[in-house]
């Protein structure tokens, strides 16, 4: 019982966070002049972007520094593997709702032989035999089946985001991810925040980039998100097109048939 309450607690939080961060971006959007279309509450979100980059500073990216400095390269590669593993589990379920079955035989394979062969996705082997690493989430499934433009929305604590792929973050965890899975309770934090930290230690790398890319780095990250999230988006609707090789090589030899003499 006390399972099932923390689940729905958990729900119920994001699902407030998201709507209250809306309201607050809307009334401050009223009052705003609008100079980018896609971002009618910038007024709001570099408030947020300011709130996440002081969290940042102050706390995860200390301890992210910490783990990189602390561990050797091969065993962040392991934990950075695993958590890979894990969220191949979302990416799978979504593969299946965006009907993109082809890919969703890939991601299954990639899963299974990750999780058996590479000890519970320890070793990416399956990337190793052609099979490539794909993500997929909630919001993307939205964009599959239509909601496709979606204005620029900063979260608190969970950072760049759309409107769509903000009311995808809290169906996405508790539906389609491990997580809510996992007794006892304070083994499925642990285990959420050992993830967040090795995402935030992998960007590591990509901080020097960031500080010398542009002046104004809330446009910098606004923008590559919005191109990112553009692409993969664009990438779900061709690879839904796409057909196995041995299937488009015998629709090719039926076509020869019948037109040959």
């Amino acid at each position: 019982m006390k399972c099932k309450n923390t689940k729905a607690l958990f729900f119920l939080n994001c699902l407030t966070i998201v709507m209250m961060t809306f309201c607050a971006a809307t009334a401050l959007a009223d009052s705003a002049s609008v100079v980018n279309p896609q971002d009618p509450y910038e007024k709001f979100n570099r408030v947020m972007y300011r709130f996440n980059e002081m969290i940042d500073k102050l706390i995860l990216k200390p301890i992210a520094s910490v783990y990189n400095a602390v561990l050797p390269n091969p065993v962040i590669r392991c934990f950075t593997n695993f958590y890979s593993n894990i969220d191949n589990v979302p990416t799978l379920a979504n593969d299946l709702l965006q009907f993109n079955l082809y890919q969703a035989a890939s991601d299954a394979w990639r899963l299974a032989i990750n999780s058996t062969v590479g000890i519970v996705g320890l070793f990416d082997v399956a990337s190793a035999i052609g099979l490539p690493p794909n993500t997929e989430d909630f919001g993307l499934t939205l964009a599959r089946w239509g909601y496709k433009n979606s204005n620029y929305l900063v979260l608190p604590f969970f950072g760049p985001n759309t409107i769509r792929d903000a009311i995808g973050i809290p169906i996405n965890y508790k539906y389609l991810t491990v997580y809510p899975y996992i007794s006892p309770v304070s083994m499925r934090y642990w285990l959420y925040g050992g993830g967040v930290v090795v995402r935030r230690a992998d960007l590591l790398r990509f901080q020097e980039v960031l500080d010398q890319a542009s002046v104004d780095k809330y446009v910098f990250m606004r923008d590559a998100y919005m191109q990112h999230r553009a692409y993969l988006i664009q990438h779900n609707e061709e690879s839904a097109n796409v057909m196995p090789a041995d299937a488009q090589h015998s629709d090719e030899e039926t076509h020869q048939n019948d037109v040959s003499p």
